[in-house]
């Protein structure tokens, strides 16, 4: 029987480089968080979007999961806390940042089987000497135990979690054959990384 399997989105940042809601940014006329959104649920069975408290957005598919950050600013770790307490009726979950517009699914579903591997709980694409954060796969439930220790501790970083569980780390000739451009690893902190940046309405 094949895993269940939900997309996180992170996008409860507040943009502060940026200096605009970031998220609603267009490219070929699609927002980012929509672009993000749309990549993961290809390669999923539903899509998860974390968003900082009181905020709501209008540019989501109907059928995406909206859950919201118990704090403004408590940082990306605590996100995908809430993230993973809203996917724990699933086995296994894909996660990106809203921000990330070029996500290609190849490369997602390398991470996702990566996991069929029992003797991992997460898989991360190598960068140069060290393994990117996002995207990443998790196995839900280990994944969700080792970040509530990790934030009692007083972490906040991504990174901390591929530290904390069996990781395993696709090397880079591997997923690049996939995406030569590297595309799947960008993502957006100012204006100047959007060439034709379009604001959001």
């Amino acid at each position: 029987m094949s895993p269940l399997r939900s997309g996180i989105v992170l996008a409860g940042g507040r943009s502060t480089r940026f200096g605009a809601d970031k998220l609603a940014a267009t490219v070929d006329g699609v927002a980012l968080v929509r672009r993000a959104v749309d990549a993961l649920a290809a390669v999923t069975d539903g899509v998860i979007v974390v968003l900082p408290p009181g905020v709501e957005r209008d540019d989501l598919p109907g059928d995406v999961v909206i859950t919201h950050d118990l704090q403004v600013g408590e940082g990306p770790l605590a996100g995908l806390h809430t993230g993973l307490l809203a996917a724990v009726r699933t086995d296994e979950v894909l996660v990106a940042g809203g921000d990330m517009p070029d996500l290609q699914p190849s490369v997602l579903r390398l991470l996702l089987d990566t996991l069929a591997d029992a003797s991992v709980d997460a898989a991360a694409l190598s960068d140069g000497d060290r393994p990117r954060p996002l995207p990443m796969a998790l196995r839900t439930w280990p994944a969700a135990d080792a970040v509530h220790t990790l934030l009692h501790a007083g972490r906040r970083r991504l990174r901390d979690v591929l530290d904390s569980v069996r990781t395993a780390v696709i090397d880079e000739p591997t997923w690049t054959a996939l995406d030569p451009g590297r595309l799947t690893l960008r993502d957006i902190d100012e204006p100047d990384d959007l060439p034709g940046y379009a604001p959001g309405p």
